[in-house]
């Protein structure tokens, strides 16, 4: 038995684990309270795409139904893709070179319309290697099959979502009310079948179902309505990203036909609370923001005392139920940034709470998630890191912070190395100056791989009204230090923000074009600027001449607000034509087309000049006297010299500086060299820290010249590049 079953209902991902219900395990344990997670999404996949599940799928299939060709195809084929899937499943989790061999011979896997752009994607895929290529083919093979659930069994599948439709803002609960009055569909009965194992192992006292998404919430309703009709002394709650953000308004009391509670924002104490009420610990009015049904309708209690858990009490995340060989990676697309959320396995961890900024004007910077910023301390976070490396042999870490603080960074980038932890890691941050070039190469040194960060509207104007807190020149020099580091940039853009104009619109562009052409940005996704009433821009949207046009009057989803932008563009029509160019730039095309080819009707022509983005490029560096100096190579060698200077003997010395991929010779006055030695000791991560002040006045005790020239000097640009920072 487990005292609290957690549930990640279908569909998040299928590459790794979605982290909510690790992270609360992990909290719970060190409440010592029994616990048990499972990911519903995952075992529906597993039991849907294996011999036996196919089989079933295609035996209820009346031939009559299907309408298109491509169905047809498929369902005239059902026995090789019967025949295929545990081997492609099988892949996908372990992929060998002697089966990706097989594979891409063209003979293996049935192909159906997802393989008919596969000489187009030649040129997109072209360099990849023969797994990944492999890999793009089962990817194609498993959503053939998508295609064929979708039309002729269950429109509502999506291999990351299910029913997505019916969740997203759903302002009324009556259409997904009667979608679930209605019979189990063939995917909803797999999925009851799974829950009616988990029920009867566990028997637990409370069910907390995780919903992050609108595609979870259909599976979890289903979900909380099999409980109530079987296990009726089970206490269901209900807690998540989509919850926070869209039923904090809850009127409908059908809902809770479905569950017993809501809990909003931070799940760790409100459920510790809800532990308390069932053990007849705690009243209902000292519950902690959570949303109940009385007498009196739906409520929102919030009457407990005590202050939401620290980073600290949170405990380490535990993925110890879950099990990792079910995870499959797929190779969808070529957008490099868009695979590592689909390829890979990944430990999700939090450096932080909330955003260290917290005032863009389209986030939702109201809502606890984003306004409360509380650090976590670094020796906790590598501490974690190291439990969850022993307890699932992965070293792969994603940060999932809103915005990664860049002075949490680089302490982190510190302690990763001074504990020699071979990991790789990325996550998201704000492109603000205080990720220098040093601090880049000192992130790239500790693992990291990637970083997204949000460019949003490339147009000074309007990142000023967004108050992002950047510039393009920002944009352009800290994307720049990144590439240079070795790190994937991957920008998030927007389009469509209020009052932008046309020639806005396309100037944007024009600098993603000239950031791709100049190769300091890898990757990248436009979309449509969103009102979320939780926003700045949706708590005051005269400020921003704005006016909103379905208002917050609705008994279930309220969050996405449709508005009318009085001064800006027909955003609309501008999407399509962005995404070609975006897509095209992404693999080093079109650079040279004017901007009015991606577009079917008239835009203005760009006001930007063809060098803008290059022109803004600086090396002018400004080092404080409290910066880190940091030397991430190995000890240096010395060997004396003299050197005859006509009749004079000159003492010199051969500095031989040498790490994993670097290997410089320095030589130099006998003096400097050994002092060089001796401070590079200094500044190694095995020392007491050495900032740049002492590393200059160290220099200038030992009368070694003018320290200026010697910071501008050929020796000093080698120290650089065989691995010394200033951080």
């Amino acid at each position: 038995m487990a005292q609290v079953l957690l549930i990640t209902p279908p569909f998040t991902q299928l590459n790794t684990p979605y982290p909510a219900t690790a992270y609360l395990k992990g909290y719970l344990n060190t409440l010592k309270v029994d616990s048990f997670q499972a990911d519903l999404g995952i075992d529906v996949i597993h039991r849907l795409f294996s011999h036996q599940g196919l089989s079933r799928l295609f035996g209820q299939v009346d031939e009559r139904n299907i309408v298109s060709e491509n169905a047809h195809r498929i369902y005239w084929l059902r026995e090789e893709y019967v025949n295929s899937i545990e081997r492609v499943m099988e892949f996908l989790r372990e992929p060998t070179v002697l089966d990706a061999q097989n594979i891409t011979q063209g003979n293996v896997l049935p192909e159906a319309s997802r393989f008919n752009h596969l000489q187009d994607e030649a040129d997109t895929f072209g360099t990849m290697g023969l797994l990944d290529k492999a890999k793009h083919y089962c990817t194609l093979f498993l959503e053939d099959l998508s295609d064929f659930i979708v039309e002729v069994v269950d429109s509502n599948f999506g291999f990351s979502r299910y029913a997505e439709r019916l969740g997203r803002s759903a302002s009324c609960f009556d259409e997904l009310y009667e979608r679930l009055q209605e019979p189990l569909s063939f995917i909803e009965e797999i999925l009851v079948d799974e829950l009616r194992c988990l029920m009867q192992e566990f028997q637990p006292e409370l069910v907390l179902l995780s919903i992050p998404f609108p595609g979870n919430l259909l599976g979890a309703l289903r979900v909380g309505q099999f409980i109530r009709k079987y296990h009726p002394q089970a206490k269901i709650s209900l807690g998540g990203g989509f919850v926070n953000t869209e039923l904090r308004d809850l009127k409908d009391e059908r809902v809770f036909q479905f569950c017993d509670y809501i809990t909003l924002d931070d799940g760790e104490m409100p459920i510790t609370c809800l532990l308390e009420q069932i053990e007849g610990k705690r009243k209902q009015s000292e519950l902690k923001r959570t949303i109940v049904c009385t007498a009196k309708g739906v409520e929102l209690i919030d009457g407990a005392k005590e202050p939401d858990a620290s980073q600290v009490e949170l405990g380490t995340p535990d993925y110890s139920d879950l099990d990792w060989n079910k995870y499959i990676s797929v190779l969808e697309t070529a957008n490099p940034m868009f695979r590592l959320w689909s390829d890979g396995q990944w430990l999700k961890l939090t450096l932080a709470h909330g955003c260290y900024w917290g005032r863009c004007t389209f986030c939702d910077g109201s809502l606890d998630y984003i306004k409360r910023f509380e650090p976590n301390s670094v020796s906790i976070i590598v501490d974690r890191m190291e439990t969850l490396i022993e307890q699932t042999g992965k070293h792969g870490f994603h940060f999932v912070d809103e915005a990664a603080p860049p002075a949490l960074l680089k302490e982190l980038a510190i302690e990763i190395i001074k504990r020699n932890l071979k990991v790789v890691w990325w996550t998201n941050i704000r492109f603000e100056k205080s990720f220098t070039a040093d601090l880049c190469l000192l992130l790239k040194q500790s693992g990291c791989i990637a970083v997204a960060g949000g460019l949003e509207v490339a147009s000074d104007r309007i990142l000023k009204l967004i108050k992002k807190g950047v510039s393009i020149e920002q944009v352009s020099n800290v994307t720049a230090s990144l590439t240079e580091a070795g790190i994937m940039v991957h920008a998030y853009l927007m389009y469509g923000f209020p009052s932008q104009t046309a020639q806005e619109t396309i100037d944007s562009l024009e600098v993603v074009r000239q950031l791709f052409e100049l190769g300091i940005v890898n990757s990248g996704f436009w979309h449509q600027f969103a009102l979320t009433a939780h926003s700045p821009v949706g708590l005051n949207p005269d400020a921003y001449n704005v006016s909103i046009t379905n208002g917050l009057d609705g008994t279930f989803a309220n969050n996405d607000l449709e508005f009318i932008d009085k001064a800006g563009a027909i955003h609309e029509q501008f999407g399509e034509g962005l995404k070609k160019a975006l897509y095209n730039y992404m693999h080093g095309l079109c650079f040279d087309w004017p901007l009015s080819e991606w577009f079917e009707f008239k835009v203005p022509k760009t006001t930007l000049p063809a060098d803008y983005i290059e022109s803004k490029l600086s090396d002018d560096i400004r080092i404080k006297e409290n910066s880190r100096v940091i030397w991430l190579a190995k000890e240096p060698l010395l060997k004396p010299f003299t050197k005859r200077k006509g009749k004079k003997e000159v003492q010199m010395t051969e500095l031989i500086l040498f790490s994993a991929k670097t290997h410089v010779q320095l030589t130099t006055k006998g003096s400097l060299g050994y002092w060089l030695k001796n401070i590079l000791s200094k500044a190694s991560l095995g020392e007491e820290p050495l900032n740049f002040k002492s590393f200059q006045q160290d220099y200038e005790a030992n009368q070694l010249g003018n320290f200026n020239k010697f910071i501008n000097s050929y020796t000093f640009s080698q120290l650089k590049a065989a691995g010394l920072v200033i951080v």
